[in-house]
């Protein structure tokens, strides 16, 4: 199992807690009884981030080392950071409609082989990632303090990290369908959520000119299509 589903079923085991109390009845007057009405509302986030390669290699032999087939795969799931400005535009009871604006990084450390041996060092791929995600959040009915919900969409993402160094270059350019779960929490003066969400990327990101280096050039034909996932553990302050 990869890491990060791994990771996806602690943070899940997380948040059940909180899913069973929402369900609860509870006394007192509920915090931010007016929150939901709000025509627009803003806010900001802050999360932690996953980032996976699916590589599908070419199986492409060349003469490096005795006309063998090199593979290329992702053995390092690294934790990377996120943060972001909420924009939230409330559609009709239940739907909203959310703009995310943010700044992301990760890392992917890869390795190639040929031989069943490496054929050099880990390579980390960095991505320092500007994304623009347009989600719609459909809301389940408020208990108290405590409301669950599910939301999707798209989310535009430009790479600015992109080197040379790397073996391999990647296209700064990407598109990802999103989705995922998350749960309301109605403080005193703010709403604090929870959220799991899982991105997949649409594009072939590889880069099929390279670095330009000769001697790199064995690692992008290596790979036939080489497309980004990422996954998502997210705090919203609204």
């Amino acid at each position: 199992m990869k890491t990060y589903y791994k990771v996806g079923i602690v943070l899940l085991l997380l948040l059940t807690p909180f899913l069973v109390s929402g369900q609860r009845e509870k006394n007192g007057v509920p915090n931010l009884p007016a929150f939901d009405e709000r025509p627009i509302h803003f806010g900001f986030l802050l999360g932690l981030n996953v980032m996976d390669f699916k590589v599908l290699n070419s199986g492409i032999a060349n003469n490096y080392n005795g006309d063998v087939p090199i593979y290329g795969d992702v053995i390092n799931l690294q934790p990377g950071l996120n943060i972001g400005i909420v924009s939230n535009l409330r559609l009709k009871k239940h739907w909203d409609l959310r703009f995310l604006p943010g700044i992301s990084f990760g890392q992917r450390d890869m390795v190639f082989i040929q031989n069943d041996k490496k054929m050099e060092d880990v390579i980390e791929i960095k991505s320092t990632f500007l994304e623009f995600p347009l989600l719609v959040r459909y809301s389940a009915v408020r208990q108290h303090n405590f409301k669950p919900y599910l939301v999707g969409g798209i989310n535009g993402r430009i790479d600015l990290a992109k080197s040379k160094k790397d073996k391999i270059v990647l296209n700064p350019m990407d598109f990802y369908i999103e989705g995922g779960v998350g749960a309301d929490m109605y403080l005193t003066y703010f709403r604090f959520s929870m959220e799991i969400k899982a991105s997949f990327g649409l594009m072939n990101v590889i880069n099929e000119k390279g670095t330009g280096d000769e001697h790199d050039i064995i690692f992008t034909q290596a790979i036939n299509k080489l497309t980004s996932n990422i996954f998502h553990f997210t705090f919203y302050f609204e």
